[in-house]
């Protein structure tokens, strides 16, 4: 089984947020990450870039509208 890592994209850099997730629900204002062992983390003003499926990586941006 093989889990995802998320980061936010910042400025060119990438900022961990949460490794292992095993989903990520959207909200109205951001993302909600959850894994195995730890409790859900909203990560707020964010949207969805890009999915890298090979690397097991989920990139999050700045919301357009924060």
């Amino acid at each position: 089984m093989c889990q995802i890592s998320v980061v936010v994209e910042r400025e060119g850099e990438e900022e961990k947020v949460l490794d292992n997730v095993t989903s990520l629900d959207v909200v109205a204002d951001g993302v909600v990450l959850s894994t195995f062992f730890e409790e859900p983390k909203e990560v707020k003003n964010v949207i969805i870039s890009r999915i890298d499926f090979i690397g097991g990586k989920v990139f999050l941006g700045q919301s357009p509208t924060s």
